[in-house]
């Protein structure tokens, strides 16, 4: 495959799961805002997925439609749902004969769902979970036409490969932003509802609920979210998965790369021999190293199958 397909197809897959992470978190947190009994501030979640300036996040930081509208519809953001999805859309268009007509066009109708002008008011003047909603729906769409009709080859563990790698990432993110805010403010280690909020933003608090009895702790959400390998957005679900597909990968076409594979098999026991309670008594120190771990993987991997594409 040539390093100009891999590279389209990982990066499609990779701006679909950031802008599900996106999304999910807007969605949690919007919740929140119409909740909480004081000033509602987005700036962790703005932080996350922005490298907004701090003078346009103090202007915003207590708006809530206004932050939706950055962080959607807004074509000045990089980062914004809008724009991923029309770099995912673009990437995909390059490389239509590597993926389903049916994927094509799952894509396409997304693209287009964004782009309706209609939306963008629902999402000022409406309820804008409703908005969020549709926009969850048509990646859960894409995720399962995907499924159901790429062929399981090289193209798909390239995806897949970017899936996870994306996904880890956000998870580590989000893991680092709350518990960064506890070194600041102690208080929240005992804030149900703060920790409520980080399981729901991961899809974790139905898991959280069936494994845990005792209540919402600190260190029991460091062990669902880094360890379970149960749980979907779990770090080591992600990174099993990235070692599994980069393993197929090198099977299928007799590729011999020791640094990546070692790179991706230390992440993975370095992770897979942790304990909660390690890596609690560690937490930003252990949080950052598996940041960083993961950043290198992503570099290697661009330096070395797409660094022509």
């Amino acid at each position: 495959m040539l390093s100009r397909v891999a590279a389209n197809l990982y990066w499609l897959s990779r701006y679909i799961e950031r802008s599900d992470g996106v999304l999910r978190m807007l969605k949690i947190n919007y919740a929140s805002s119409q909740d909480a009994l004081n000033e509602f501030s987005w700036r962790p979640v703005i932080k996350i997925y922005s490298d907004i300036e701090e003078e346009q996040l103090q202007k915003m930081e207590f708006n809530s439609r206004a932050v939706l509208e950055y962080m959607v519809m807004d074509k000045k953001n990089p980062f914004s749902i809008l724009n991923m999805i029309t770099m995912a859309r673009e990437n995909a268009r390059s490389v239509q004969d590597h993926i389903t007509k049916d994927l094509w066009q799952c894509l396409n109708e997304y693209y287009l769902v964004i782009k309706d002008p209609s939306l963008a008011k629902s999402l000022q003047k409406d309820d804008p979970v409703s908005v969020l909603d549709i926009l969850i729906k048509q990646i859960m769409l894409y995720y399962g036409t995907a499924e159901v009709t790429m062929e399981r080859g090289e193209g798909r563990s390239f995806m897949n490969i970017g899936k996870y790698l994306e996904r880890s990432i956000q998870s580590v993110d989000v893991l680092h932003v709350k518990f960064g805010s506890v070194d600041n403010n102690p208080d929240l280690l005992t804030d149900t509802t703060y920790w409520k909020h980080l399981l729901l933003s991961l899809g974790g608090y139905d898991l959280y609920l069936k494994t845990y009895r005792q209540g919402i702790e600190a260190e029991n959400i460091l062990e669902q979210v880094v360890l379970n390998n149960d749980f979907p957005r779990s770090v080591i679900y992600s990174v099993n998965n990235i070692f599994r597909y980069f393993s197929k990968l090198k099977n299928d076409n007799q590729i011999e790369d020791r640094d990546l594979s070692f790179s991706i098999g230390k992440l993975q026991s370095r992770i897979k021999y942790s304990s909660a309670k390690s890596i609690d008594q560690e937490r930003l120190t252990f949080i950052n190293s598996v940041k960083h771990e993961l950043y290198h993987i992503g570099n290697a991997l661009n330096d070395q199958y797409f660094a022509y594409s």
